[in-house]
């Protein structure tokens, strides 16, 4: 099992913890941020490759943001992925 708490930049949720074991994602936690949201989106994260996740995910933009809670998952799996 590999875990990484990730301190996103540019949204609401303040930390993000996912857990992997391999390349598929066994749990996603935000810490703030839209809780309907982060709740859904962590839950359909369970399972999935992580490439799968990051092809899904990154760009994604929240209103005029430049990022998103689901970009920052995509930022913090490919840090993961350099370590």
């Amino acid at each position: 099992m590999e875990k990484i708490s990730y301190v996103p930049k540019g949204v609401c949720s303040r930390k993000i913890d996912i857990e992997t074991e391999g390349n598929i994602i066994k749990s996603v936690k935000f810490s703030g941020g839209c809780a309907g949201n982060t709740q859904g989106v962590a839950r359909l994260l369970v399972g999935m490759t992580v490439d799968e996740a990051i092809e899904r995910l990154e760009g994604i933009r929240c209103g005029f943001k430049s990022t998103s809670c689901p970009d920052q998952v995509a930022q913090a799996l490919k840090e993961m992925k350099k370590n």
